[in-house]
């Protein structure tokens, strides 16, 4: 049982969020600012509030709430799914998910929610932009690329279709460089030293100095590993259970693939991940399996040069491997 006079179970929609309090049962709110507010004059000094971590949603609620002095725990859904599941729930809505992250925030020691700061709420909000037009730029290609595939592109589509495609590489361009606007001159040396790494991209490093606020969050690298959720899971129990591991997908699901995504061009350019691509496909295991082991080690790299100040040297060979 929590310390709190009041705990807040909290499942957050696009449009509405549904709260269960402790003492107050259910309530629903509009996900807008009018709504936070009144939220808000339900809330004394010794409620706790509970939410899952589902993106943009969350965030903006947990943001407001912690500004206000409020304490706020923001919990990995898998937990509160796993906990549902153990009470053998029949019944699936927001109501009943509001209760259950109540319940699970009662029972469980939950973490508190450590807030962004300023700048790294702006990158992240400037990231999801980006994303949005990527997938726009994306289908946009895919409908030039239709119409030259049929032959007889009507000129006036096609030509329309190129004017939203510079359109979107404009913005794209215009993000771009606000982003870089926004890391500070420390981290830019930083940014600068992880484009060295053969397959990290601006983006991506971009986005791990922001997660990561310039990799102060982190004492290890696999406290980093740990975080992306690109750490193995054992299963196996006596002698018949041997199940086959998998990562474990607890953590940054942007930035897990963002490095999925680079470890293709790695396992060819950058000569460690090549070894151990190499070296897993070879003992017959899968190409995905290599390629999970290549952004593990993209990790590292990134996490020992950040840390160093050094940029990437591929001679290089850790006092811990001699």
């Amino acid at each position: 049982m929590n310390k709190y006079t009041e705990t807040f179970g909290i499942d957050i929609s696009k449009d509405v969020f549904d709260c269960y309090g402790s003492k107050q049962g259910h309530l629903q709110f509009k996900n807008t600012e009018h709504g936070f507010i009144k939220f808000l004059q339900l809330l004394d000094d010794n409620t706790l509030i509970v939410m899952e971590a589902t993106g943009y949603y969350h965030y903006r609620l947990a943001q407001f709430l912690h500004k206000k002095k409020q304490v706020v725990s923001v919990v990995n859904p898998l937990s509160v799914k796993r906990f549902i599941q153990m009470k053998l729930a029949k019944v699936k809505t927001d109501k009943s998910d509001a209760k259950a992250i109540c319940e699970y925030g009662i029972i469980n020691e939950v973490p508190l929610y450590n807030a962004l700061t300023e700048v790294q709420s702006e990158c992240l909000q400037l990231f999801r932009l980006m994303d949005s037009f990527l997938k726009k730029r994306t289908a946009t290609k895919n409908k030039i690329h239709g119409e030259e595939v049929l032959g007889i592109p009507s000129k006036w589509v096609y030509r329309s279709l190129k004017r939203d495609l510079k359109h979107l590489d404009k913005e794209l361009l215009g993000i771009e460089k606000q982003l870089l606007s926004l890391v500070k001159q420390d981290q830019q040396i930083q940014l600068t030293l992880l484009q060295s790494i053969p397959g990290i991209g601006l983006k991506t490093a971009l986005f791990l100095i922001v997660i990561t606020d310039g990799f102060k969050k982190f004492e290890t690298a696999s406290q980093l590993c740990s975080y992306v959720g690109i750490t193995p899971t054992i299963r196996e129990s006596g002698s018949s259970v041997r199940g086959r591991s998998k990562i474990s997908k607890v953590g940054n699901r942007k930035l897990r693939n963002l490095l999925f995504l680079c470890s293709f061009s790695a396992c060819k350019q950058n000569k460690a991940c090549k070894n151990i691509y190499e070296r897993i496909v070879n003992k017959g295991k899968s190409k995905k399996l290599a390629l999970i082991a290549v952004s593990n080690k993209l990790l590292k790299q990134s996490f020992a040069i950040a840390k160093s100040g050094l940029p990437y040297d591929e001679t290089y060979v850790s006092v811990l491997s001699k």
